[in-house]
């Protein structure tokens, strides 16, 4: 016999309780993919309890069975038989809350939080903690529980990190309730189902029934039933002429889609997944069968509006066509609310295409200008949803949107905007991947050639390269004075260094002159215009930013005269970046200058005056504090080199920090939830002829870049993986990668593979992508990784990266010795790939099996 009740986080943790995962289950593995789904609900129902304190959200199930060792005194004890992923994540996020918090508002949060949920305060230590996890995890856990310094890594240290950056973003100064809805929503607003075994009950046997309960209904198939339950006499002839149409020319989810952007049209709060539950309330308030009828129509009319919002190719428009088209490539869905406006407003005859083609110029310039100038993503779906409901009804609608979107904090870039951000901002780590792509391919489109070429293929390519060499150092141009590490790094990523290339381009790393002779051959125009310069420094960028700034104007407009400056260095960013940096790392002021959009003197002036997290860990690019340094808390005198110490950073004899624990902007960009580069789209089929000449090319371009003794050494070590029974795949951008795979998948999100390697010098480990690909999602698994790389002579890669890319360069495998080293760990990396695919239990694969001895 159960018990199931609807529940919340506040009911589940108030009062002496303890709930323990049993030592048979894994460890904790959420990811930041979980993570920020969750952070992703949790603000939108606290945006929802502040209009109706009743909101919720489900977020699953937790299935419970008291502790065999209960007794008639004492705390309960449960044994968190399913959900303990879930709950762990809810219990860490109140510690984030709370510090945040204490660190922010007062100091009386930490008691507050801590005795309410978190602690049984006058209990035994055994029993203190509320909620206990798996041993593995259990000093971490209690470390963050407890408030204790946060050293080391782990998934749960990795959790609580993310959530502490997630605040600092999140943390409006005009607004001082925002993190008090935040809490409110994940103590009251997150709902979950309790199901709780009796005593004796099999638990798992509960656990499984639940599990396996058939496909679900959509909410679409839900509201057709409902339709049709409305039409009791009308209902056949309805379903034939207008219902089963509709269905035949929307996929289910286009259908539910459909469903949730009628309500969008209406109110921009309704969530996508309660669109049944809002439709079904909407349709209770009619009770004619006719309504009802002319609602199915009505629905048939806005699903082939819908159809062509899909498929641009159906609109016989070419203005509006290119404008569908290009919005669909930008790949959000939350513009579709306003394009079914538009759409429905030329349907009814109260918009012209021309007008609909302008309006929809821009939306596609206000995406375009917010990237550019840094401001990608900030409140973009919450705009979009509302521009429908609150644009002026007196203005025709290409004005109307163009004013909405100019209005308030929106941040659509004006052309000042845009002239700065196109020379500072880091276009390269902003937004997604193909966003970038495709404002780069727009551009060239814009030249308007006689012969265009086809972009689709076309990958990004950095002229000045991500690897300064001594070569590149000359090329910049600098004065004696000037750093050239931190001018590379506050100029290498903005959109003036940036153009597009084709498959089997130059080597990246090649000077400029080599680059110059291939680009000069290219069919893109950009690439032409920069042929034709002598060399590649900083005037040279400054000029090529002026010209790109004025084609960006004249081909997306920008927002009315009066708008408010939308550019300018993220701060908020920067102490997401800060709050997110753990223990063990360190990174400089050009770095976090590089990632907002700013120049290394005013990031310091900034941190100097104002409150930001770990601004210890900020140094000067040689690896040292700076001598202006200064704690903002008066009469702290503590030093900043002694703190990073003790927290695990290493300092050689000059005073100088490891480089291999410093965070590039790259890093940084990723650390915060950015992209800055995504695994390749496509690797080669293994046994095609383009497999054969990459490899080829790989090995061409590794010999003009290393020495011949790094070349065999490389070869020699691709040879052992083969005969490993690994594989070779090789990417296809300008600088051709190889990548050893461990498993023959044909889906990229199946292969796994250790490390990638660049001609240019550096091979990879890609912790970045083993996070999401088993069984290197556990924590433990990557560290143990990690620890066997850093035993080889010339490898030292952090604990503090180990969700993340670094690397050690190629020149490691010149001697045998290392070679073999390197080997024997692949040949343990790939053991456990194979095995996992053969046998995916997620419980099969724990540290205890697989380290060494």
């Amino acid at each position: 016999m159960v018990a199931a009740s609807e529940t919340n986080l506040q009911e589940l943790l108030e009062g002496a309780r303890q709930y323990r995962v049993p030592l048979y289950q894994r460890t904790y593995a959420w990811t930041a993919v979980q993570l920020e789904r969750l952070w992703e609900d949790l603000v939108q129902i606290a945006e929802d309890r502040a209009a109706d304190h009743r909101a919720s959200h489900f977020i699953g199930s937790l299935v419970l069975a008291p502790s065999p060792s209960n007794g008639p005194t004492g705390v309960p004890e449960f044994l968190v038989v399913d959900g303990q992923q879930r709950l762990t994540t809810l219990t860490v996020l109140l510690a984030a809350i709370r510090d945040h918090r204490v660190a922010t508002e007062s100091p009386e949060n930490r008691e507050r939080i801590n005795e309410l949920y978190l602690i049984n305060k006058f209990k035994p230590e055994a029993q203190r903690i509320k909620l206990v996890p798996t041993q593995a995890d259990r000093p971490q856990y209690n470390g963050v529980i407890d408030g204790a310094p946060i050293m080391g890594a782990s998934a749960v240290l990795d959790a609580y990190r993310f959530f502490r950056s997630r605040l600092v973003a999140a943390d409006d100064p005009e607004d001082p309730h925002d993190i008090e809805r935040l809490e409110d929503a994940v103590l009251r607003g997150l709902a979950l189902v309790s199901v709780t075994a009796q005593a004796g009950d099999n638990a798992h046997r509960i656990f499984e029934s639940l599990n396996n309960t058939g496909l679900r209904l959509t909410q679409g198939d839900l509201l057709r039933n409902y339709l049709f339950m409305r039409l009791p006499t009308r209902g056949e002839q309805v379903y034939e002429s207008t219902w089963l149409p509709l269905q035949k020319s929307l996929t289910s989810d286009e259908l539910e889609l459909l469903f949730w952007l009628d309500l969008a049209q209406q109110d921009p709060a309704h969530r996508q997944a309660d669109t049944y539950a809002a439709q079904q309330q909407r349709l209770n308030k009619l009770h004619d069968e006719r309504d009802i009828e002319a609602e199915v129509v009505r629905f048939r009319r806005l699903g082939g509006l819908l159809r062509v919002i899909l498929d641009p190719t159906l609109e016989e428009h070419p203005g509006v066509r290119l404008r569908l088209e290009r919005l669909k490539a930008w790949g959000t869905t939350t513009v579709y609310p306003l394009l079914l406006r538009l759409l429905d407003l030329r349907d009814r005859g109260e918009a012209t295409s021309d007008q609909v083609a302008a309006a929809a110029l821009y939306v596609e310039s206000y995406l375009v200008r917010r990237l550019i100038v840094g401001r990608a993503t900030q409140g973009l779906n919450r705009i979009l949803l509302a521009t429908v409901h609150e644009m002026p009804q007196d203005l025709p609608v290409e004005e109307a949107v163009r004013v909405y979107l100019s209005t308030g904090r929106k941040h659509y870039g004006s052309d000042a905007d845009v002239a700065a951000a196109v020379a500072t901002a880091p276009f390269y780590l902003t937004g997604r991947p193909n966003q970038r792509n495709l404002i780069l391919r727009w551009l060239e489109e814009s030249y308007e050639s006689k012969e265009p070429v086809a972009l689709g293929g076309l990958t990004i390519e950095h002229v000045l390269p991500q690897t300064l060499t001594d070569s590149w150092i000359a090329e910049l141009g600098l004065a004696a004075d000037e750093d050239p590490e931190q001018m590379h790094a506050e100029v290498v990523h903005t959109l003036a260094n940036l153009t597009l290339t084709g498959y089997n381009s130059v080597l990246s790393n090649s000077p400029f002159h080599v680059k110059r002779e291939q680009l000069a051959t290219s069919g893109l125009r950009m690439n032409q215009e920069i042929a034709k310069e002598d060399h590649w420094g900083v005037s040279q960028l400054k000029a090529r930013a002026a010209r790109l700034a004025a084609r960006i104007t004249e081909t997306w407009p920008g927002p009315v005269a009066g708008a408010l400056p939308a550019g300018g260095p993220n701060w908020p960013l920067l102490a997401t970046a800060l709050a997110a940096l753990p223990s063990g790392s360190w990174t400089s002021y050009g770095d976090l200058a590089a990632l907002i959009g700013s120049h290394a003197v005013p990031v310091g002036q900034y941190i100097a005056g104002n409150p930001v997290p770990n601004a210890h860990r900020v140094l000067k690019a040689a690896g040292v504090v700076s001598p202006d340094f200064r704690w903002l808390e008066p009469g702290r005198t503590d030093s900043p080199e002694q703190m990073l110490r003790d927290e695990g950073v290493e300092f050689d004899d000059a005073g100088r920090a490891s480089k291999a624990q410093r965070f590039t902007s790259s890093e940084l960009a990723a650390l915060v939830g950015l992209e800055p580069e995504t695994p390749p789209a496509e690797l080669s089929v293994p046994a095609s002829d383009s497999q054969t000449d990459l490899r080829d090319t790989f090995i061409a371009q590794l010999g003009q870049a290393q020495s011949p003794e790094t070349v065999h050494g490389v070869l020699a070590l691709l040879d052992g993986w083969t005969r490993l029974g690994g594989r070779l795949e090789f990417g296809e951008a300008g600088e051709v990668s190889c990548y050893l795979m461990a498993t023959d998948a044909t889906r990229l999100s199946d292969k796994v593979w250790p490390f990638t390697i660049y001609p240019s010098g550096k091979v990879e480990v890609v912790f970045q992508y083993m996070l999401y690909r088993a069984p290197f999602e556990s924590w433990e698994l990557r560290d143990e990784f990690r620890r066997r790389l850093n035993e080889v002579p010339g490898v030292d890669l952090p604990i503090a990266k180990v969700s993340m890319r670094p690397g050690f360069h190629v020149d490691v495998t010149i001697a045998k010795s290392a070679r073999d080293s390197l080997l024997y760990t692949l040949e343990w990396f790939r053991g456990l790939a194979v095995r996992s695919q053969e046998s995916p239990d997620e419980n099969a694969l724990t540290v205890a099996e697989v380290k060494p001895g």
